[in-house]
């Protein structure tokens, strides 16, 4: 803590965050979870647990006279065994609206993750404190993004002046599912992840669950976007299925009828938009699995490739242009009994011309340019005179 200020610790509560489904007391403080407990429970999968708990799209909201404030946090960090190290997670500061400063928390605990043997040290690490100062007086709206890439458990939150839960402006909710790529992988920070890069444009509120490497038609994840209160929802369906290798075709369609089936239940007319995979030539036309490519690995670089055979299309194995034809025809079938529903070609936000322009540097996931195309592309097809414009909404 900085002396010269005169502190005010507020207790981090449920009206103090947005984004977040479920919140765990910890020994030391609080840990946002973006699935419920139950949903959690229902599946013992590591990269699921350790997707849902890096808090993409999470975010302290307040209103303030503070021009200072400091938030204490111990995050996990992931390491991989011989790649490059990751960078530390970004604070986003917004203030009234605006993004104004960026910080970052060292130490925090550690996974280092041995990509050729799968094995996974946990190491703990010490909490550390992150400080914006020189904020604007006066009242304000103040967020605090948490890193979308690291699990954050919330300690304590000083300002030098009372803070109050930010007021309801009244936006309209959008809930979100999708797979890394919506989480926010090798996005530049948590406010530029292509979901919050669209809902701002968009002027809503975002619950974000993009689950890396989990965007596989979970029943639990279906139940939770169904029990949660939003205004507008989408589900990006396609790349986890293909580099899982999960399921065949047979499967895949009724799973997804299954999922919107859920969906509907909570949401029975508001506004829901299928969307398909963005272009990635690794799994355009190859079915999975994803496997890492070692001979990159063992130069310092992380990429990975599909092991499938192509010819197995034949015998049911998902590839993401099988996927679209079928997404687009599900859509299709479904709309004629649900005006409400929607359908949005992955590839009208990044397609083989932007691979071009902007390849995949991992061979999967958009850089920080591809995560601002694919968000502006959205908020256009999707916000500005689509299924989600405020007037078609309302209709």
């Amino acid at each position: 803590m900085h002396p010269e200020h005169h502190w005010i610790t507020t207790p981090i509560t449920a009206g103090l965050l947005r984004g977040a489904l479920d919140l765990e007391r910890t020994e030391h403080g609080l840990l946002p979870h973006r699935l419920p407990a139950r949903a959690r429970a229902q599946c013992a999968d590591g990269q699921l647990a350790m997707a849902e708990s890096q808090p993409s799209g999470v975010r302290l909201a307040f209103r303030t006279r503070a021009t200072a404030v400091e938030l204490d946090t111990r995050p996990t960090k992931r390491v991989y065994a011989g790649a490059p190290p990751r960078p530390d997670g970004v604070y986003d500061l917004l203030v009234d609206g605006r993004l104004t400063g960026q910080a970052t928390v060292s130490g925090g605990d550690t996974v280092t993750v041995d990509m050729a043997t799968g094995a996974v040290e946990h190491r703990p690490g010490p909490a550390g404190t992150l400080r914006f100062t020189d904020l604007p007086g006066g009242d304000k709206d103040v967020e605090i993004w948490l890193p979308h890439n690291e699990t954050t458990e919330l300690l304590a939150l000083r300002t030098d002046a009372p803070v109050e839960p930010a007021p309801d402006r009244g936006r309209r909710v959008w809930l979100h599912h999708g797979s890394s790529i919506s989480h926010g992988s090798d996005a530049a920070s948590p406010t530029a992840t292509w979901p919050a890069l669209a809902a701002a444009r968009g002027g809503v509120e975002l619950v974000n669950l993009g689950l890396g490497g989990s965007a596989l038609l979970d029943p639990f994840t279906a139940r939770a976007m169904r029990d949660t209160p939003a205004d507008l929802i989408s589900v990006k369906i396609g790349i986890n299925l293909v580099n899982g290798d999960v399921m065949r075709l047979r499967a895949f369609t009724p799973a997804v009828h299954g999922f919107l089936d859920t969906l509907r239940e909570g949401h029975p007319t508001a506004p829901l938009l299928v969307v398909s995979p963005v272009h990635c030539p690794l799994h355009e036309d190859t079915p999975g699995p994803l496997a890492f490519d070692l001979d990159a690995l063992g130069e310092g670089k992380l990429r990975f490739r599909a092991t499938g055979d192509p010819a197995e299309r034949a015998a049911g194995k998902l590839t993401l242009r099988v996927i679209r034809e079928e997404l687009a025809r599900i859509v299709r079938q479904r709309a004629a009994e649900d005006p409400h529903l929607h359908y949005l070609d992955g590839l009208d936000l990044y397609g083989e011309a932007d691979f071009a322009e902007l390849p995949l540097p991992d061979g999967l996931h958009p850089d920080a340019a591809a995560h601002r195309r694919i968000g502006e592309r959205f908020a256009a097809l999707a916000f500005a005179d689509g299924p989600f414009s405020a007037g078609r909404a309302a209709a």
